[in-house]
């Protein structure tokens, strides 16, 4: 293919052997399954492309692409799950077809894509909803609660024990240790850590004053990389406390805290809950971009106050013909009802019916 063989010469792009989309299955895609591969709609393309970024969708990228497989023959997804900050790096310089990303893109990201879609605008499509865990390791303590305060407390280092007083007043007959608590942070740029930090700052802007940033701004705690490392440290840390995608925290059956929100609940996190927080986001973009902001202060009485929605950074128009055939056919499929489905088993929740409308028709209008 034109395209294929200057995209694979793109060092440690390919993840080895479950990213890979395989040239199998039948070119037959009038079929629609009820596993969530891909139905008669989708218009399957032969291509062999290249995508980066969000380690946070690397679970439903991986079920996605072995499902489009099931059904488009000739297609080719390497995924590297950089990290969000890599990802939209390697987009801008042209180095791969779309990235993913756990927040929108900065005015001078968009910038840079811009020049990269050949004078075409960089859309940010919503496509997966990933809770953000807050996981510890305390033996006989489950279902902890923490309020944005304590939480903003216990990462800025102003907290140091288990048993502090502010933790105790939440958890009200729980047996809290007086061991210290080990935090721990993403050492790399993320759009986890980004979400995040934004929603401590909005939060809890007293206790926590940094900005958000992809960039772990606080010296407290210790760093790990990516969400696997993160998730590795965690359970290896007896007294640790951390923040991760829901489906690294199931994958591998951590504590997770339930986070009181804006109504005054302490919530439980779930794909339900999680999906009541973005149904009430703005849509911050214009056009066909679907960028949104979400209400980290939300009072939907039972929602679960931090999320993230990782985007798939596409041009609207100026990638080569194949790529953007691939691009437009890949994403019709992971934005259509049969797609979103596969989400709640691996660990995300679907788009609420209000975004998931937008976003389809942004997809649709990609040339």
């Amino acid at each position: 293919m034109k395209n294929g063989s200057r995209l694979a010469a793109l060092g440690g792009v390919v993840v080895a052997g479950a990213l890979a989309l395989s040239a199998c299955g039948s070119d037959n895609n009038t079929t629609a399954s009820a596993s969530g591969a891909p139905s008669g709609d989708i218009d399957c393309a032969k291509a062999g492309v290249n995508a980066a970024g969000s380690s946070a969708q690397k679970n439903a990228i991986e079920e996605w692409t072995k499902l489009y497989a099931s059904t488009c023959a000739g297609a080719n997804l390497n995924y590297n799950p950089s990290g969000s900050g890599a990802g939209i790096q390697a987009f801008t310089s042209g180095q791969v077809a779309f990235a993913g990303s756990d927040s929108a893109l900065k005015p001078e990201e968009a910038t840079a894509a811009r020049k990269r879609c050949q004078g075409s605008s960089a859309l940010n499509l919503p496509m997966v909803v990933g809770p953000v865990a807050v996981v510890y390791n305390l033996q006989g303590v489950d279902g902890l609660k923490l309020s944005p305060e304590t939480l903003a407390s216990v990462f800025s280092g102003k907290i140091k024990n288990w048993n502090d007083p502010a933790i105790a007043k939440e958890n009200a007959g729980a047996k809290l240790p007086g061991d210290p608590i080990k935090p721990i942070y993403r050492s790399d740029e993320s759009g986890t850590t980004d979400n995040f930090t934004n929603y401590l700052h909005t939060t809890a802007p007293k206790i926590w004053t940094w900005e958000k940033a992809k960039k772990w701004p606080s010296s407290t705690g210790q760093g790990a990389p990516k969400s696997d490392g993160v998730t590795s440290q965690v359970k290896s840390t007896a007294g640790s406390i951390s923040y991760v995608e829901m489906s690294y925290a199931e994958n591998n059956k951590l504590q997770t805290a339930h986070v009181k929100n804006g109504a005054g609940e302490f919530t439980a996190l779930s794909p339900d809950s999680a999906s009541k927080a973005v149904a009430g986001a703005k849509v911050a973009g214009t056009g066909n971009d679907v960028a949104l902001e979400i209400d980290y202060a939300t009072k939907e009485p039972g929602a679960y106050p931090i999320v993230l929605v990782t985007y798939e950074i596409a041009c609207e128009k100026g990638l080569p013909a194949e790529q953007a055939a691939f691009v437009k056919s890949f994403l019709t499929y992971t934005s259509s009802a049969d797609g979103q489905k596969i989400l709640t088993g691996q660990g995300y929740a679907p788009l609420p019916p209000n975004v998931l409308t937008k976003v389809q028709a942004s997809v649709k209008a990609l040339s």
